[in-house]
């Protein structure tokens, strides 16, 4: 049986302890996003609004350790900071690597039919399903020609219905006037 050595993260230097303890931290956080489903970033509930708080502070003491001062603090912001442009490069340069770790879009709608296996693939019911739709103004399913889930948790929906009420043009007036500017 393999065991972690729990002391393999208090180096003598701590500032290097608080770096590898993040990185950790952050690794872990990826992992149990990408194992729980990226459905939990689409629009957050209350619910998940405090499971990320709670979250967050449950894992701060696994990062800083017994630093809790401004400096550990900033380290470990820092070293987060790092670690997540270093991923975005990452992905940029490698697709693989980036579908790895992100996934891939998954089809829930053509042309007005519920793909049922991908819905039920990424745990998005009817009811989310339908009001995604709504949210970008199709009335219902059959008039969607594609709704994707997005890898950052979105979905994206066409409708040739939107796309005609677009093209006309609404008189009523915006409630932007006065804060753009105007020609």
């Amino acid at each position: 049986m393999l065991f972690i050595n729990l002391n393999l993260f208090s180096l003598n230097n701590p500032i290097l302890d608080i770096v590898l303890r993040t990185l950790a931290v952050y690794c872990f956080m990826i992992i149990a996003i990408r194992v729980f489903g990226k459905k939990e970033l689409a629009q957050l509930s209350v619910i998940d609004l405090v499971f990320i708080l709670l979250i967050s502070n449950s894992v701060q003491n696994a990062m800083v350790g017994p630093d809790t001062s401004l400096k550990g603090g900033l380290i470990a912001a820092g070293a987060l900071f790092l670690a997540n442009y270093t991923l975005k490069g990452l992905f940029y340069r490698n697709k693989d690597f980036s579908k790895l770790v992100q996934g891939e879009a998954i089809l829930l709608i053509y042309e007005g039919e519920v793909n049922a296996e991908n819905c039920k693939k990424a745990e998005i019911t009817l009811e989310e399903l339908e009001a995604a739709v709504r949210e970008h103004g199709a009335r219902d399913i059959q008039k969607v020609d594609l709704a994707i889930l997005e890898v950052d948790g979105n979905i994206s929906v066409v409708s040739s219905e939107f796309q005609t009420r677009s093209k006309v043009s609404h008189p009523r007036k915006h409630k932007f006037k006065g804060r753009l500017n105007q020609n």
